[in-house]
């Protein structure tokens, strides 16, 4: 089988397309051909080393993907089932998605929502489905379209664009914060209602500002999440799910106390299952299917290791959908 191969012997770290043998795929009680996986930050530092994801060699990397059963040794599923996958430290600690087959415990797996195709799937992966837990936690902390705008920043990325089009499609007011001033248009189409220079967000700020929506979602951290915790608006929400200006947060407390503002943690790497499922039906029903083609691009597995660079540059609009098979 084709995949990608990360190895790292003696301090050399080596990537590259080859072919594997099957039978050295890892322990797992659920055998899946793989027929789509996707490009994802934590793919693109992974394939670069630009940062000590991958904690086992070798290693398959590809942190989700999408396909048909071919094996089963679990009543949760029956030979052609068509399954989905995100996190469990696949990719990371167990080969992942950036392969034609792929070997793993049936307890990881979700079934395709009806209605959705692998394609479809892999267009929306671990972003879109990181970006539907986002909304959830808003909701849960009780915002609606009545309670005021909702932020999202790093919008022309995989999160960021998923998040927009659920938004504006449950009928949010949706502020978008980019970098890319021709990207306007595109934002617009996913249905923001108002398009923001980064800048204003990505620089230190002060601990308090003006209150300027109800909510938000970002997938950015360090000043931006910050900046936008000082101006949520009393009793509103920040969903934080992704580093991509730093790991930092370089705030106060001031938001917290003084406005009752909820900072909630995603995370899409272990989320249980229940939640899991949740996400993916809400995802394929809150999501405009049409949208999809607008904010993806598809490139051959051969094809992954050269954009990875480019998408850790913010080089890279939307969804990247791998294809794996030839």
């Amino acid at each position: 089988m084709r995949a990608i191969l990360i190895d790292k012997v003696d301090d050399q770290y080596t990537v590259g397309l080859t072919d594997l043998d099957p039978v050295d795929l890892p322990d797992g009680d659920v055998t899946v051909d793989v027929e789509y996986s996707t490009l994802n930050y934590k793919d693109s530092l992974a394939l670069t080393g630009a940062s000590p994801v991958v904690r086992r060699f070798p290693m398959v990397p590809g942190v989700d993907f999408a396909g048909i059963v071919t094996a089963c040794d679990t009543d949760r599923f029956a030979l052609g089932d068509l399954v989905v996958l995100n996190g469990w430290g696949v990719g990371e600690t167990h080969w992942g998605g950036f392969a034609e087959q792929a070997r793993v415990q049936g307890d990881w797996l979700v079934p395709l929502p009806p209605g959705l195709e692998t394609r479809q799937a892999m267009a929306i992966g671990t972003a879109g489905y990181t970006a539907m837990l986002c909304v959830m936690a808003l909701e849960q902390h009780g915002l609606t379209p009545d309670s005021g705008p909702i932020l999202v920043t790093g919008a022309t990325g995989g999160v960021g664009s998923v998040a927009v089009a659920v938004l504006a499609k449950l009928g949010y007011h949706v502020i978008a914060t980019t970098g890319k001033a021709g990207e306007h248009p595109y934002l617009t189409r996913l249905g923001a209602s108002e398009v923001l220079d980064r800048a204003e967000l990505s620089e230190p700020g002060r601990p308090l500002g003006k209150e300027r929506w109800a909510g938000a979602v970002d997938s950015v951290g360090s000043h931006t999440l910050a900046n936008a915790c000082a101006s949520t608006m009393y009793g509103g929400t920040v969903a934080a799910c992704g580093l991509a200006q730093g790991m930092d947060l370089p705030a106060t407390v001031m938001p917290f106390i003084l406005r009752g503002v909820t900072l909630a943690g995603i995370d899409s790497v272990n989320c249980p299952m229940p939640r899991r499922v949740e996400a993916w039906s809400r995802v394929a029903s809150d999501l405009d299917v049409e949208l999809l083609e607008e904010m993806s691009t598809e490139v051959p597995l051969e094809g992954v290791v050269e954009l990875a660079a480019r998408q850790l540059r913010g080089g890279i609009r939307g969804r990247t959908i791998v294809r794996v098979k030839p």
